[in-house]
């Protein structure tokens, strides 16, 4: 008999469509869950009240946290109100944040990216930053607006991973080339986190947990993006379907 995939849960963005809301992902996300990381994808409703982190985490294998347009409330982590027609998405955080830290103490293998990556780091008590671009010191590290998607996830800077953590260990390579499409970035680091990885310009872009049961990863930019054709992509998402096999099978035993 053959054992099932293991599931890896994403939570949705809700989005009104028209006249009607839609809970929703992004393909290019699935997609490389299924192929580049050999798991199965489901797809979990952001629902008012949230559903329980408790039944979510009885019913996968691990989480995969997916970028999006809409940004983190400020109002999560005590910061200034966002400005005119910046897109939110309240029903999201309410899931996300209080997700996140639940799946960390039952040791389920997370995966952050873009979004999830500031939800990591909020979630666990950091702060963000809405406008990198209007920072002194940093660069803009936002896409250039209306140019075709092969320039928008195309390479923007290069990423320095920091010694001694999972990405170091991980990669062949300890310096590499990223794409760029984000506004906000960290601004305080959650105080159990350790950086993994540091844009030139200093705004750190990858994350991780030193006391994490499991695999647990935040990055920045969207490695998910044409991931089979990139070794770090490659590299990242194979560990992470191996830490949701290992989780699995522990579990089923």
């Amino acid at each position: 008999m053959m054992s099932r995939l293991p599931r890896v849960g994403i939570p949705c963005d809700y989005r009104v469509l028209g006249h009607h809301p839609f809970h929703m992902a992004g393909d290019k996300y699935i997609t490389a869950l299924r192929d580049g990381a050999g798991l199965l994808p489901l797809l979990i409703p952001v629902l008012t009240p949230a559903l329980p982190p408790a039944d979510i985490l009885s019913s996968v294998d691990a989480l995969f946290f997916t970028g999006s347009l809409s940004n983190v409330s400020p109002s999560r982590y005590g910061g200034p109100g966002p400005r005119d027609g910046t897109l939110q998405d309240e029903a999201r955080d309410a899931t996300t944040l209080a997700l996140l830290p639940a799946a960390i103490e039952a040791g389920v293998p997370v995966f952050c990216v873009c979004r999830g990556f500031q939800e990591l780091n909020v979630a666990m008590g950091g702060t963000l930053h809405q406008h990198v671009e209007e920072v002194a010191g940093f660069s803009d590290h936002r896409a250039a607006h209306g140019a075709p998607l092969a320039v928008q996830y195309g390479p923007a800077h290069t990423m320095r991973v920091v010694p001694g953590g999972v990405l170091s260990h991980l990669l062949d390579e300890q310096e590499f080339f990223v794409n760029s499409l984000h506004s906000q970035g960290i601004e305080r680091l959650a105080p159990p986190l350790r950086p993994e990885a540091v844009a030139p310009d200093g705004l750190i872009e990858a994350v991780s947990l030193p006391t994490a049961k499991a695999f647990l990863l935040g990055v920045q930019w969207h490695p998910e993006w044409l991931w089979a054709e990139n070794p770090v992509s490659r590299a990242i998402y194979a560990a992470f379907g191996a830490a949701a096999r290992t989780f699995s099978q522990t579990r089923n035993a």
